[in-house]
């Protein structure tokens, strides 16, 4: 780069690298690349790698990378939960529950997840297993019926995205009344058939709250939006803007 075009790499050049070669499953590259830096490297570059190792299921190497990130951030209870989620992912529940520990010990709490939706200029706010609303009884039943045209669509709920040792049926039943779910419920019930979804999370929307937006938006035929904390999520005909890495 500098050679070529006069610019002299900084950490923010190795991120996009890492974050390129992560979406791809080039981890060892990303890892190499990391290890030759010469600039000093920050929380944008760990979480780019973590986010990585997340995908392609790298949990030692998630393990190296969020230990580095804690270094940086040690009060941002985001990391610790991404770890927890990867841990949970492997079965490791003796593993995220030191993390979970941690937490407590160091006065950290996840943030709650809230979905809103707008319909007729009035904001709708959900939480998961939310009975709240005026229309919750509505809004249960329909996700219920919705969920069973789902999974003759060939949905199946991943249950690896509950943090809780439990059984498997209760696993299945937290998952289904996650808020965006209720909130999307909403959406079918309050806005004109055929017309887009638009729903707002504070936090990242969870990878089967994912793949259930993409065969809702099949189903429905239905375009629905989703703006998480990392990005906008544009879902259409049963895929994702995002190509399901986010």
């Amino acid at each position: 780069m500098w050679d070529k075009y006069g610019v002299r790499p900084d950490v923010k050049h190795c991120t996009c690298m890492v974050d390129l070669l992560g979406r791809a499953g080039r981890l060892n590259e990303a890892l190499k690349l990391i290890e030759n830096m010469t600039v000093e490297k920050d929380d944008g570059l760990w979480s780019a790698l973590l986010a990585a190792c997340r995908i392609h299921k790298q949990v030692e190497l998630a393990e190296w990378a969020a230990k580095s990130l804690l270094e940086i951030q040690p009060q941002n209870p985001g990391h610790y939960v991404l770890l927890s989620n990867i841990y949970a992912n492997a079965g490791r529940w003796e593993d995220m529950a030191k993390i979970r520990n941690l937490m407590t010990k160091r006065n950290l709490k996840k943030i709650p997840g809230w979905t809103w939706i707008e319909v007729d200029n009035k904001i709708h706010q959900f939480s998961v297993g939310d009975k709240s609303h005026p229309l919750s009884k509505e809004i249960h039943g329909l996700l219920k019926s919705l969920i069973e045209k789902l999974e003759l669509a060939g949905y199946v709920p991943d249950t690896n995205f509950v943090l809780h040792d439990v059984d498997e049926e209760v696993k299945v039943g937290m998952l289904y009344t996650h808020s965006e779910k209720l909130a999307i419920a909403f959406g079918l019930i309050a806005t004109p058939e055929g017309s887009p979804i638009r729903i707002t999370k504070n936090l990242r929307v969870c990878g089967d709250c994912h793949t259930f937006i993409k065969f809702v938006s099949a189903v429905t035929k239905r375009t629905i939006i989703v703006r998480d904390a990392n990005r906008f999520h544009h879902f259409s005909e049963g895929a994702c803007s995002c190509g399901d890495y986010w």
